[in-house]
């Protein structure tokens, strides 16, 4: 590439970054504003009007910076309640898995639902918080409210590692999802993604290109806790390198792949 173009190519890459996160957070800000109303609806009907916080949100990313999305597997969602662990690699999950289901309840730390507006919302939505200096109360407390919302249908979305990783860092997942699957008694739907490289977590960088999503066969219920933690964490991670990789190449990018350690330590 001449260094001419590189450099005016990194010029236009910091621009159209910069213009999407003023664009994305004045969205945000338009949308706690205007769904205020909405915190007198019924639950279900505040879920889709939520979830077009989301599809705005992708629609000023795919316009303003050429970050597209491409879903795979979505045929593979089933319908009734449901577990779902997805990688987490951005911020970009907590607004475009809304737009994939129906109606999730996103499993978070507590602290969360205390901020003003946005914690209004998520306690709306039937998020369910996790209040990480509780131990082991932390979880039967984030089983109970998980079970009454599988009841009802819904989806339980959970990032298993909890917290956002690099794209392409080794695998750091906690045992919290297994001790759902095992209570829950649902399907568990495994993500993985590649978001990572698009949108990094901690920059405000935002690379033009295709994040994909692939969504995998639901891991049926009544597996041993074991058995099951394992198998969802190397699809997870199969996935998630494969579209790494996938990823790297299309943005030009070091291709080499990272350590997978599918241990249960």
């Amino acid at each position: 590439m001449p260094p001419r173009f590189s450099f005016f190519a990194g010029i236009m890459l910091i621009f159209r970054s910069l213009l999407f996160n003023v664009a994305f957070y004045l969205n945000l800000a338009f949308w706690l504003i205007v769904l205020l109303p909405a915190l007198l609806v019924p639950q279900r009907h505040f879920m889709r009007l939520a979830s077009l916080w989301g599809h705005t949100s992708l629609w000023l990313l795919r316009v303003l910076t050429g970050t597209k999305i491409e879903v795979r597997g979505r045929e593979k969602i089933p319908s009734g309640g449901l577990l779902i662990g997805s990688k987490h690699q951005s911020i970009w999950e907590t607004f475009a898995l809304l737009t994939l289901f129906d109606a999730p309840a996103f499993i978070l730390k507590r602290e969360l639902m205390w901020i003003p507006f946005f914690g209004w919302y998520t306690w709306k939505g039937g998020a369910v918080p996790v209040n990480r200096k509780a131990g082991s109360q932390a979880l039967i407390q984030m089983t109970a409210r998980a079970k009454e919302a599988a009841a009802k249908g819904r989806q339980i979305l959970i990032f298993p590692e909890g917290t956002r990783r690099p794209a392409g860092a080794p695998p750091a997942y906690k045992f919290g999802i297994a001790h759902l699957y095992q209570n829950l008694g649902v399907p568990c739907l495994p993500i993985g993604l590649n978001s990572g490289l698009y949108w990094p977590r901690r920059q405000f960088i935002r690379r033009p290109g295709t994040i994909v999503v692939e969504i995998m066969d639901p891991i049926p219920a009544g597996l041993p806790r074991d058995q099951f933690f394992k198998t969802m964490q190397e699809q997870i991670e199969t996935s998630s390198d494969r579209l790494v990789a996938e990823g790297r190449r299309e943005l030009g990018l070091d291709p080499t792949r990272p350590a997978t350690n599918f241990s249960n330590a």
